[in-house]
């Protein structure tokens, strides 16, 4: 049910070409894989007589109905994004899919990458381009401070640096 709930609020059509890449081979996994498994499981369940309290049928049924839907999430999902291949002309700023170390009050330093929204997750650094934090950082340069929306208030940050490059590790180009 989670997973429903965060692709209803999904908003920016932006993705990095890994990002795009998981998500295809997502949809093909369900496709050509799971679904062909789960279809066969519940074939067999429903030969084994009364449906109606056939547990693994039952499971079967509901399995397939998850996949079906994150199968028609994804075909729709993937016709809408623009992929985002190459480097902005000013990489001096903070664009998307810009690496951005920053620091705060404390001294304490972030490293983040600016991402669409499908491909945000925390312990990688990776950033929605949606978020307060990314919002804020886009079109600033190192050495600009930015203050970031939070729920109790706001929060400064110093930008440090400004990379750019696939991954998790900055080498090569986006």
């Amino acid at each position: 049910m989670k997973r429903l709930q965060q692709e209803k609020t999904v908003s920016s059509p932006y993705i990095t070409p890994e990002g795009h890449k998981k998500l295809s081979d997502e949809l093909s996994h369900l496709w050509k894989v799971k679904r062909p498994q789960v279809t066969q499981a519940v074939s067999e369940a429903a030969a084994m007589g009364d449906r109606s309290e056939n547990a693994e049928y039952i499971y079967g049924k509901k399995q397939l109905r998850q996949i079906d839907a994150r199968i028609r999430f994804l075909s729709k999902r993937l016709s809408e994004l623009k992929v985002v291949d190459r480097l902005p002309d000013d990489q001096s700023r903070v664009y998307f899919g810009a690496w951005v170390e920053i620091e705060d009050e404390e001294g304490e330093e972030y490293r983040y990458r600016i991402v669409g929204a499908d491909e945000s997750d925390a312990k990688k650094g990776f950033i929605s381009i949606d978020s307060p934090m990314a919002k804020a950082l886009m079109r600033k340069s190192e050495g600009d401070d930015v203050l970031v929306k939070k729920k109790s208030g706001t929060a400064p940050f110093c930008i440090k640096s400004i990379v750019y490059g696939p991954g998790e590790d900055n080498k090569g180009s986006l």
